[in-house]
C-alpha cells in the first residue's frame, strides 16, 4: 500500500509522523511523496491555537482533494473534535490520542510487537518535508494544569518512556541504508512536558538521566532538547553541556514577566527564579541562545502588567522566541476567565513583545559574526551559477546562508560567519 504522511503543529506532532514511516515501511509499504498517490494518507492534528486548528482542518481538505482514497486523522484537533473530524469529506477514521501509539498496527492489524524485532533504518519521508534532524518522543501527556492549555486535556497525564525504548529509536536514526546518507545529523527530543521525564518511572529519573545516556552510549553527532518548563531543571542539569554534542540551545516558556499574570496562569514559577535561571545556564555555557515563549492579552492582564512583561523581557536578552495572542481554547479555565482583553490590544501587545524579541535576537546573532561555528545544512538548492544554496543551523540556532561547489546536504561543516541579513547570516565554507 502506498502511504501519503503530514503533520500540522509541533515537533512531538513530527516524531510521532516519523515514527509512522519507520512502521509502514517495517510492514512492507511505501511512502510516497504526494497525496495524490497514496492509497492511505495519515494526518497528524494540533489544536494549540485557533491557528492550528484552522490549518489541521485546510490541510485535510487539500489532502483530500489531491485525490488521497483514504484519509484517517489522528492528533489533538481530531481527538477533542472527532464529530467535526469525521463530517470532512474523505476522512474514514479518527484515532484518538489515547490510541495513536498503535495506530499502524491497528490499522493493518498487525500486532506491535513486529514493529520491535528488528530496528529500521531511519529514511527521509518522501516530499518537501525531508529533514536532516531527526524528532524522538520521548514522553507525552502532561500533569500541569496551566489554565491557558488544552493539551493536558487531548494528551492525557504525563507518561515517559524508558531508557531502552528511547535509546533504541536514536540507534535508529543514527543508521541509514539509503543514497544520499539520510542518517539524522542531529537528535531532537521531544515530549507534551519534555523536563518530567522519568519522574513516573521507577525508580524515579530526570531528563539529565536520559540525556547522560544518550550522549554516553551513543555517537549521536548532534543532540538538542526541545521546549523545556523552567521548573523542571534541576542544580545539576547544567552540567550536561561539558559535552559539546548537546547543543548550547534551551528553549525555556516564560508566558509572563509579571507574577501575578503568571499565577493566574497557574505557572510554577516566577520572574526572580526564572532570572535565577538563565543566570544558572549562562554561566555554565556562556555562548547558549535561550529561547521563550510569550502569551500577550491574557486575561486580566492590566497596563501595569504588560509592562513589567515587556521590561523583563528586555532584562533577559533572549536570543529569540515566539509571542502567541491569546487564544481562548474551549474547555481551559482562562477562556472561563473575567476581564478578557479586546483582541485589537492582545494584537498590539503582541507586536510590541515580538519587537523586542527581535532586537535582542539580532544582538545574540552580532555577537558571532567573525567567528567560526559549525553548521547543520538542512536544504541545498542549485543556482543557475552551478553552486550550491546551502541553509542550516549552527547548534546554537543560528540561521546561515553559504554557497558552495558541493552539495554538502546533511553534513556538518565549519562556518565563517560574515554579516547579518533580515535574521540570517551568511558565512563562508572554511575548507
Amino acid at each position: 500500500m502506498k502511504i501519503y504522511l503530514d503533520s500540522i503543529g509541533c515537533r512531538l506532532n513530527q516524531s510521532e509522523i516519523e515514527l509512522y514511516a519507520r512502521q509502514f515501511r517495517a510492514a512492507g509499504h511505501t511512502l510516497v511523496a504526494t497525496p495524490n498517490e497514496a492509497e492511505l494518507a495519515v494526518i497528524n492534528t494540533c489544536n494549540v491555537t485557533h491557528a492550528a486548528e484552522s490549518d489541521s482542518r485546510s490541510k485535510i481538505r487539500q489532502i483530500v482533494r489531491a485525490g488521497a482514497k483514504d484519509t484517517v486523522v489522528t492528533g489533538c484537533w481530531s481527538t477533542l473534535n472527532p464529530e467535526d473530524a469525521l463530517s470532512l469529506t474523505g476522512v474514514s477514521q479518527v484515532v484518538p490520542n489515547a490510541d495513536k501509539d498503535r495506530l499502524v498496527s491497528n490499522l493493518l492489524q498487525v500486532p506491535q510487537e513486529i514493529f520491535d524485532l528488528e530496528p529500521v533504518s531511519r529514511v527521509l519521508i518522501p516530499g518537501t518535508r525531508q529533514r536532516t534532524r531527526a524528532f524522538i518522543k520521548v514522553q507525552d501527556g502532561c500533569d500541569n494544569r496551566c489554565t491557558f492549555c488544552i493539551t493536558t486535556i487531548a494528551r492525557g497525564s504525563g507518561r515517559s518512556r524508558s531508557e531502552e525504548e528511547v535509546l533504541a529509536d536514536v540507534r535508529s536514526a543514527l543508521v541509514s541504508n539509503s543514497y544520499p546518507d539520510s542518517a539524522a545529523k542531529e537528535i531532537i527530543l521531544t515530549g507534551v512536558h519534555l523536563g518530567s521525564w522519568g519522574q513516573d518511572l521507577s525508580p524515579s529519573l530526570r531528563i539529565r538521566h536520559l540525556v547522560e545516556k544518550i550522549l554516553t552510549e551513543t555517537e549521536v553527532p548532534r543532540l538538542r532538547l526541545s521546549s523545556l518548563e523552567p521548573w523542571d531543571l534541576d542544580a545539576d542539569f547544567f552540567t550536561l553541556f561539558e559535552d559539546t554534542r548537546l547543543c548550547r540551545h534551551l528553549h525555556l516558556p516564560l508566558q509572563s514577566g509579571s507574577t501575578a499574570t503568571l499565577r493566574r496562569m497557574a505557572r510554577k514559577t516566577n520572574p526572580t527564579a526564572f532570572a535565577d535561571l538563565l543566570i544558572s545556564a549562562r554561566n555554565a555555557c556562556p555562548e547558549i541562545a535561550i529561547t521563550t515563549d510569550l502569551i500577550a492579552g491574557f486575561p486580566g492582564e492590566t497596563e501595569q502588567e504588560f509592562y513589567e512583561t515587556l521590561d523583563f523581557v528586555k532584562e533577559m536578552n533572549f536570543a529569540g522566541g515566539h509571542v502567541f495572542t491569546f487564544s481562548p481554547r474551549p474547555g481551559s479555565a482562562a477562556a472561563e476567565m473575567p476581564e478578557q482583553i479586546p483582541f485589537q490590544l492582545r494584537k498590539e501587545r503582541n507586536a510590541k513583545l515580538r519587537d523586542l524579541l527581535t532586537e535582542s535576537g539580532q544582538a545574540y546573532q552580532f555577537r558571532f559574526l567573525d567567528s567560526t561555528q559549525l553548521v547543520l545544512w538542512e536544504s541545498a538548492t542549485l543556482s543557475n551559477s552551478k553552486l550550491w544554496q546551502l541553509r542550516g543551523l549552527t547548534d546554537n540556532y543560528l540561521r546561515v546562508s553559504a554557497q558552495s561547489t558541493n552539495n554538502l546536504w546533511n553534513m556538518i561543516t565549519p562556518v565563517q560567519l560574515t554579516s547579518n541579513s533580515s535574521g540570517e547570516i551568511e558565512g563562508q565554507i572554511v575548507n
